[in-house]
């Protein structure tokens, strides 16, 4: 649900996973024979996973982070993994890159550098995203809803990033 003021959206596990849902569908018109999913971790991991059992392909990992500080909501430095981690030894083919977001683009643009430049097996790459804002200077080539109005998204796990074992514990102890 999109606020008033267009500021912040807030988005239901149910909504969630239809986007990812929408998303497949519309990576699976292209008709666009990819060989491995590689989804940037942390945001690109859920939409990746379900992605991966969808269309029975391959889920290589890429770790990146710059949303670190005040419980993931103030954007820092860019730090991207120097390897990937995949089930078939190396990545290469045709490759369906996969992230939650294109905020402002910079990541995205920086990973694909990376792998342009580093990976040479790969010998295709495109992206997907559930969502684009107004303000990327980067265009997916796969998306499912483009936010004019760039507003903070509220994922429905993001409750945990200010979750402690502790509060667990006293959340489950009877």
């Amino acid at each position: 649900m999109l606020t008033e003021d267009g500021r912040h959206l807030y988005v239901s596990y149910d909504e969630y996973h239809n986007l990812i849902e929408k998303l497949a569908i519309k990576i699976h018109q292209s008709d666009w024979p990819f060989d491995t999913i590689l989804c940037l971790a942390r945001g690109g991991m859920r939409p990746g996973d379900i992605l991966s059992r969808i269309f029975d392909k391959p889920l290589a990992i890429m770790s990146t982070s710059s949303y670190r500080a005040d419980t993931g909501t103030v954007q820092g430095t860019l730090d991207i993994a120097r390897f990937i981690t995949t089930p078939k030894g190396e990545i290469a083919g045709k490759v369906l890159l996969v992230d939650d977001l294109a905020d402002s683009g910079h990541t995205l643009k920086a990973v694909i550098h990376q792998l342009k430049n580093n990976y040479k097996p790969i010998t295709e790459l495109r992206s997907a995203v559930i969502w684009t804002k107004g303000l990327s200077t980067f265009t997916p080539d796969y998306s499912v809803e483009f936010l004019p109005t760039n507003p903070w998204i509220h994922q429905p796990f993001e409750g945990y990033d200010a979750l402690s074992p502790e509060q667990l514990i006293k959340k489950w102890s009877v």
